[in-house]
């Protein structure tokens, strides 16, 4: 076939960067690490960083949160999360054990869910994470439907024992497992309906899965429990999670059936495809030249616009390509093994998971904006930092100081008045009217400075404004020679969640020339974290530090 050379080549940079330890790179290291020519590397790099799949720091390069559009597509379109998340969410609290919801993924069986007990021994796996079927719980039960072909790649892979860092990255080295004990295995989960894993992942890990079918029969997920062998057996875990477990598997397999069915319809629980109109690939080739790689980018489109099953048509027009061009798209991404041809659709592979999700689904909010406000700080040569509101104060959750002779010494975990400071004021201002009027009749606000405003009602009219603008703007309020200027940052809800702010020194010169000079790159900031927090999102509710 056809393949679309940049596009596979762009892949393998992304498949390289995704193995542990490669997320942040040198390029001379990621030409090494690829085979590819040093031009080519620069080439797909440049395109990746213009996408924002990957972000330049310094002379490296490393992953970003955009990425992980394709694998949220395929977790959308899959209907699995959203159909089985809750459940897993009320089984984790009822047993107090983590949860896990799985898929299998060739010879391999790969996390689509996880609720985690926080405990000083916990699960470590991260949605993306991909496990050898002979190595975990639900392995036994997709074993169970592997046709001929299936059966023998996974016994020429387990002949070649040195594959499996390679293909396994998340799994610690240990002797294989033979294969007539792996195929005993899936014998007695055919029989009894379940499996387990007794520390073939590593000592003390212990599991036992159900399987969940799907409309037609075919098991399309397992549900893990995961303990501890300092809190149980395989047969104590069995005994008290089983019944449970097999309560609620109709409720989720008709979940499931609920959810793949809006999804075909294009009914309440559908991901809905924007028809953008225009290739907008070949605007950034207008821009950028002969190092933007146009059909890597709209190779990349493709993969985005996977949030299901969907036609050829249904492709083009979603993402604004030829019906000719979408197609070779898909056809390489099925040969490269991220799509399949089903019917007169494609859809995605949980393969797709493997470009970096299980690493940037892991981030911490720290972690997410911490690049974006280092940027902000070297486009403005100011402070930033960022606050959520607690109680009747703001918290200093991140910040990045700008190197001067004067400085304001705050430090992540300060707390400070929330009426008296710019973020503070952003953060009310998103607070419903009561609840606002509430909080600050009980602030007792004092003065700090000659400059801080204390009435209540000025205040309310002061936070009123800053809802109005979208930012807030402190004088001299908080620390006499000090300004700070804050807009809000909202999570892939809409809603408030933190504020952002720069901080000044007064004789930076008038009012109007510092907003004129601070608010465009504060804003276009907190709109870039907010875009990184909608990827981090997905699905998943936020924890704030």
């Amino acid at each position: 076939m056809d393949v679309v050379g940049p596009l596979e080549r762009g892949l393998a940079v992304l498949r390289v960067m995704s193995a542990p330890g490669g997320h942040r790179m040198r390029l001379s290291d990621l030409a090494r690490a690829t085979g590819l020519a040093r031009s080519t590397v620069d080439r797909v790099v440049a395109t990746l960083v213009h996408l924002g799949h990957l972000r330049e720091i310094d002379r490296e390069v490393e992953l970003a949160p955009p990425l992980m559009e394709p694998g949220n597509a395929y977790l959308a379109g899959c209907g699995v999360p959203a159909a089985l998340g809750p459940v897993a969410e009320r089984l984790a609290d009822e047993f107090d054990e983590s949860v896990s919801v799985a898929v299998p993924d060739g010879d391999g069986v790969r996390f689509v869910t996880q609720i985690t007990r926080r405990r000083t021994m916990s699960l470590a796996f991260r949605i993306g994470d991909l496990l050898p079927a002979e190595r975990c719980a639900p392995g036994p039960l997709f074993a169970a439907e592997w046709d001929e072909d299936a059966r023998a790649a996974w016994l020429a892979r387990r002949a070649s024992p040195e594959r499996l860092p390679e293909h396994f990255p998340a799994v610690p080295a240990r002797p294989p497992v033979e294969a007539e004990e792996f195929d005993r295995r899936v014998a007695r989960a055919v029989a009894e309906g379940w499996s387990a894993d007794d520390q073939l992942i590593e000592p003390g890990l212990i599991a036992v899965a159900v399987p969940v079918r799907d409309p037609s029969g075919r098991t399309a997920c397992a549900v893990s429990v995961v303990s501890h062998t300092s809190r149980h057996t395989v047969a104590s875990l069995a005994e008290a999670t089983l019944p449970r477990l097999r309560e609620e598997t109709g409720a989720m397999e008709a979940a499931l059936a609920r959810v793949l069915a809006e999804h075909t319809s294009g009914g309440p629980g559908a991901a809905a495809a924007t028809a953008v109109g225009a290739d907008p690939a070949r605007t950034a080739k207008r821009e950028l030249g002969p190092e933007f790689l146009q059909s890597l980018a709209r190779g990349l489109t493709v993969l985005c616009a996977l949030d299901g099953t969907r036609s050829l048509s249904e492709v083009a027009e979603s993402t604004g390509l030829a019906r000719a061009t979408a197609r070779r798209a898909l056809l390489t991404l099925e040969h490269l093994g991220y799509v399949e041809h089903v019917g007169r659709g494609f859809r995605p592979l949980p393969r797709v998971l493997e470009l970096g999700y299980a690493h940037l689904s892991s981030l911490g909010f720290a972690e997410i904006v911490q690049p974006h406000m280092a940027d902000l700080v070297r486009r403005t040569h100011e402070s930033a930092s960022m606050a959520v509101l607690d109680g009747d104060e703001i918290r200093y959750v991140a910040r990045v100081p700008a190197y001067k002779i004067m400085s304001v010494d705050i430090t992540v975990g300060t707390r400070l008045p929330a009426y008296a400071t710019s973020m503070g004021r952003v953060l009310l201002a998103s607070l419903p009217h009561a609840e606002l009027a509430a909080r600050l009749a009980g602030a007792d606000p004092r003065a700090i400075t000659g400059r801080t405003v204390t009435d209540p009602a000025e205040l309310a009219k002061i936070v009123e404004g800053a809802a109005e603008r979208g930012h807030a703007f402190v004088d001299e309020e908080l620390e006499e020679g000090l300004r700070s200027l804050a807009v809000p940052v909202r999570d892939g809800a809409g809603q408030v969640v933190a504020a952002l702010n720069v901080a000044t020194h007064a004789a930076r010169g008038p009012v109007e020339e510092t907003l004129a000079a601070l608010l465009p790159p504060l804003t276009e900031t907190a709109s870039r974290i907010e875009a990184d927090l909608r990827a981090v999102t997905r699905g998943r509710r936020l924890r704030l530090p």
